[in-house]
């Protein structure tokens, strides 16, 4: 194994000491404490045990945190209701709705009903127009950490070649964005994408995000090339006894880690720097609306 394992959870660590060292400068500088609401409709699990470590990290980062929970069956008008309720309290600086939302709720009209200077997971309308047009936006958590790793391996990423694979909004679009802005040349790539593997090997740098469990091998990557793996996916494995799974990402780690220059694993590469990116947004969004400096190498 050639390649350099960038330590994504050792990265989250760093983050958010920064994170919290700037809330201390807020607090005795300004009297200002951060705070984010997190808002969870429903009983699923994983969207639990998601929530309470993002109010974990946030009250370890010296900040407010409050969690909202509905029950599955809460109208759309009565969560409207709330998130309007949140967007004027002065105190609450970042405004998170966990996803998935039930069926009968129009997620989309829910996301875009938060203020956009709240909207701390960059998914609101108006955000995502600012980051396309190279504006001041709030950056989803994700793309930014990718991001955050990327300028921490490379340095200036000026002129160098980026292939992203997938196109979600969530991830795809929004990374592509972030590597034009740092004056990549920028393919935007998914599964359609014509010699995908031939595509792939022309990039310095690969950002995998298409939900697909180890699609990217070795030999689609250039030698030296840096690969950041998003995917999260979910696998049998049979070695760990009946029944028993494992995560792995979108890459054929092993062959990948022959080729590349450096890699992120799953799991322990991307994943811990998206909390750690959701506190250092609501950080930015706290400073934004105190016309306050923002905090250095906490944002764009």
């Amino acid at each position: 194994m050639s390649a350099e394992i960038i330590d994504g959870k050792g990265f989250a660590a760093g983050v958010r000491e920064r994170v919290a060292e700037h809330v201390a400068r807020l607090k005795a500088d300004h009297g200002i404490t951060p705070g984010l609401a997190v808002v969870l409709v429903g009983e699923d699990p994983a969207s639990q045990v998601y929530v309470r470590n993002k109010g974990k990290q946030t009250v370890e980062a010296g900040m407010n945190s409050w969690e909202h929970r509905l029950d599955t069956g809460v109208s759309e008008a009565a969560l409207l209701d709330l998130v309007a309720r949140l967007n004027a309290d002065p105190a609450v600086h970042g405004i998170l709705v966990q996803l998935p939302l039930p069926d009968h709720i129009n997620s989309e009209a829910v996301i875009n009903a938060i203020a956009p200077e709240k909207d701390v997971d960059g998914f609101t309308l108006s955000n995502v127009g600012l980051l396309n047009t190279g504006q001041a936006a709030m950056v989803p958590c994700t793309p930014l950490g990718a991001l955050m790793m990327l300028r921490d391996r490379l340095g200036d990423l000026s002129g160098q070649e980026a292939v992203v694979i997938g196109r979600s909004n969530i991830v795809g679009k929004p990374m592509a964005q972030l590597l034009l802005r740092e004056n990549c040349t920028v393919t935007l790539a998914h599964s359609r994408t014509r010699d995908l593997p031939g595509v792939v090997r022309r990039a310095d740098i690969v950002v995998a995000a298409v939900g697909r469990p180890r699609m990217v091998t070795g030999d689609w990557l250039k030698a030296g090339a840096t690969v950041i793996d998003v995917g999260i996916n979910r696998i049998a494995a049979p070695e760990k006894g009946e029944g028993k799974t494992r995560l792995v990402g979108d890459c054929d780690f092993d062959s990948c880690a022959e080729v590349a220059g450096a890699i992120t694993p799953v799991p322990g590469g991307v994943g811990p720097m998206t909390i750690a990116c959701l506190l250092a947004n609501t950080v930015t969004a706290c400073c934004r609306a105190n016309d306050l400096a923002e905090a250095e190498g906490l944002t764009l």
